[in-house]
């Protein structure tokens, strides 16, 4: 199972505040742990989002909004993409993460087998041709 885990933002991040050699060391010592175990897929800081957009979409308009966005609580500054045989197993990796203060949210990925029915064997088919080309690119650096 994969889970996406959500670091929110905080007032410091938002202000694009960079962490301490304390905090960056204590992440990648996390960070070491995860990769060891083998559960690491990915993980990342987040610019503040006085540098993103957004897009929203209402049938064929698209608006774009550029940052900063106001509701701090509800923005993200960081993710890792995690594969663990539970739930309940991301929540104790995460529940030893160097995190002091905030929330951090944990959410399950939808595979393709969760689509029953409406996952075409073409779509299936092309899921699994994206993912390869991905995979090639990611490894050769592109």
């Amino acid at each position: 199972m994969r889970f996406m885990v959500l670091v929110k933002a905080n007032k410091d991040s938002e202000a694009g505040v960079m962490p301490s050699t304390e905090v960056l060391t204590a992440m990648g010592k996390f960070n070491e742990e995860l990769v060891k175990a083998g559960v690491l897929l990915a993980g990342e800081g987040l610019h503040p989002s006085s540098k993103g957009a957004r897009v929203r979409c209402e049938g064929s308009k698209r608006t774009v909004i550029d940052g900063p966005f106001a509701e701090t609580k509800e923005l993200l500054a960081g993710f890792w993409l995690l594969q663990v045989k539970s739930k309940e197993e991301a929540i104790e990796w995460i529940k030893r993460s160097p995190f002091q203060e905030g929330e951090i949210e944990i959410r399950q990925v939808f595979e393709a087998s969760d689509f029953g029915d409406s996952m075409t064997p073409e779509l299936l088919a092309q899921e699994d041709r994206l993912r390869a080309e991905t995979a090639a690119r990611t490894k050769a650096g592109n």
